[in-house]
This record gives structure tokens, sequence and C-alpha cells, in this order.
């Protein structure tokens, strides 16, 4: 029986597969290549998670792989409407991000607290200038998004005291449905988005959102950059009608050094890297290799994606 054949759409650093060997034929392609290569594939790992190609190609004629996997948390750059129709299944890296973006969420919201880039604003300058900070416990959090990113925040955040609703597509045990979030973000210091983005999601954070806020509060973003309207965020920030903001991720990526965003007032910006703790590549490539191996023993796959929904359904009815 020959071996099947894996096709992995590639960035550098090249995943670490030499655990497969003699149990795949691994082949790699760049962008330009991936349509004409896609026919011969059984398995497509999308090593280069930020390229739309997939998306592109897919349409495309002859046969599709049978799985894709996503070296990421999320698929809409990935999904087309043929690919969601197909029995192709699609899995994701659930399991890897969770806790790095958790940590860092947690850190923006002390930084914040504590005033940390006033801080070193006034090292730089070298002025000694006492001010008092604001205490996290007892303040009040929505996260939303209601997966185990969302989850793990809520859970670091109420460690340090504070109030947390997690706001999810519907209402289910100790979460809130997306009916209750303008009451719930009217009364809120910290508000962090953590969804994936789908259709319902898209454009979600805008004036009429960030105008519900209380003028204290911070929004911070780890989830997708089109579920905030960008020039809806700088206006907010520069009227003051929030305290401040933080973006990890982007409408386009990387940000230029011309973009507007960068002189923002009271906004943190980073090159979406919460997630990338020390060692994340190798620990994509051997979360990779499992499924693999479980997919080659036929055994059922975890992570698989509902096309439809956009995401990895929970365990929680509703989810």
């Amino acid at each position: 029986m020959p071996e099947p054949t894996l096709l992995v759409l590639d960035t550098d650093p090249s995943p670490r597969l030499g655990r497969l060997t003699g149990r795949a034929t691994v082949r790699y392609t760049d962008e330009a290549g991936l349509a004409a290569r896609l026919p011969e594939a059984d398995v497509l790992l999308v090593w280069d998670f930020t390229s739309d190609a997939v998306r592109a190609a897919w349409p495309g004629d002859g046969p599709r792989p049978a799985w894709v996997h996503t070296a990421s948390a999320g698929v809409d750059r990935l999904l087309c409407p043929e690919l969601t129709a197909s029995d192709t299944v699609v899995t994701n890296a659930r399991g890897i991000f969770e806790r790095p973006i958790a940590e860092y969420v947690t850190g923006l919201v002390l930084a914040f607290a504590k005033d940390l880039p006033g801080t070193l604003e006034l090292q730089r300058r070298r002025l000694w200038r006492h001010r008092e900070s604001t205490q996290l416990a007892g303040s009040r959090a929505v996260v939303v998004g209601a997966g185990p990113i969302g989850r793990e925040i809520t859970r670091l955040l109420i460690a340090l005291g504070v109030q947390v609703a997690l706001v999810g597509r519907r209402a289910r045990r100790t979460i809130h449905a997306m009916a209750d979030l303008d009451r719930l973000v009217s009364l809120a210091d910290w508000v962090i988005c953590a969804a994936p983005l789908t259709e319902s999601t898209r454009g979600m954070f805008d004036a009429r959102f960030f105008g519900l806020m209380q003028p204290s509060a911070r929004f911070i973003n780890v989830g997708r950059a089109p579920m905030v309207v960008e020039d809806d965020l700088v206006a907010a920030l520069r009227k003051r009608w929030i305290a401040g903001a933080a973006l990890d991720v982007f409408e386009q990526e990387p940000l230029g050094p011309q973009s507007p965003l960068w002189d923002v007032p009271d906004l943190i910006v980073s090159p979406h890297m919460s997630g990338d703790a020390a060692g994340w590549r190798d620990r994509l490539g051997e979360q990779f290799v499992e499924m693999y191996e479980r997919w080659a023993a036929g055994e059922p796959l975890p992570n698989v994606v509902d096309k439809q929904h956009g995401y990895v359904p929970g365990t929680d009815p509703g989810e």
C-alpha cells in the first residue's frame, strides 16, 4: 500500500516531521504552487497559517485532500464555500495557544492598571512623578468568546480578583449570551475579545459598541482583526470615549511604519505575538505529528472544526 501524500503549505522555519519518515510522502509547496499540487495530496498541513492560498486554490479542478490541518486557532483564512461543503475534515491547533494568550492578556490588564506604559515613558524622560494606580481586585471584565482561549483568560483574571462575565454565542451555565453583551459592557472596566471570526462577529466592535463602554474602560483584542472597526476604535480613543486599548491583530499585517495606529494615544500595539511563547513552533509540529499518527491508524481526530460555524465545538451544549 503506498504511503499517504502529505502536502505542506510551507513557511520558514519548516515543521519538524522526521517522525513521519516511512509513513508519509512529504511534499512542500509555496502559495504559487498550491493549486497545482492539491490534487495529489491526501493530507494538507497549512503551516503558513497567515496565507489565504487555500481559500483561493480549493475551488479548482481535481481531487482534494481528505484532511486539512491548520497550525493556528482560527480557520477564517482557510474556509471557502467549496471547502465548507466538502467531506474534507478540517482541524486546528486547539490546545497550543490558550495559556500563552491568557498570560499575555493578563499582562496587558496589569500594565494598564498599574500604568506601566506611563512609568516607562516618565523614566525615559527622567521625570519623577508620583501617581495612583488601579486595584484589579473587584474590577469587572467582559470576555467575548467562550472557547478555550476565553475560558483560560477568565480563569487567570478571576485568580487576580477580577469579576468576569464570559460571553458566548448562547447562554449556558456560567456563560452569558450575546444578547447580554451591551448591558455587561456598560458596567465593565475591561473588555476582551477572544472570539472567532464569523459573519456574526465581523465588525461587531464599532462606534456604537465603544460608545457603550465606560470612559475609564479599556479594550483588548487577541481575537481576529476584522471583528474591530479600526477607524471607530481610533476615534473612540482620540475622543476619550474609552481610556485605552491594546491590539495584537490588525487588518493589515505587518503594520506599516506609516500607519496612524502607531501614534494613537493610549493604544498598545503588538505584532500578533500574544500566543507565541518560546517553543511554540515545535509544539505545533509535535501536535500535528501526533494527529497524523491517529489519522493513519484510523482513529478519530481531535480538534475537528465545525465548518458551518468556523470553530471547534466545545463540550457544553450550544458551544
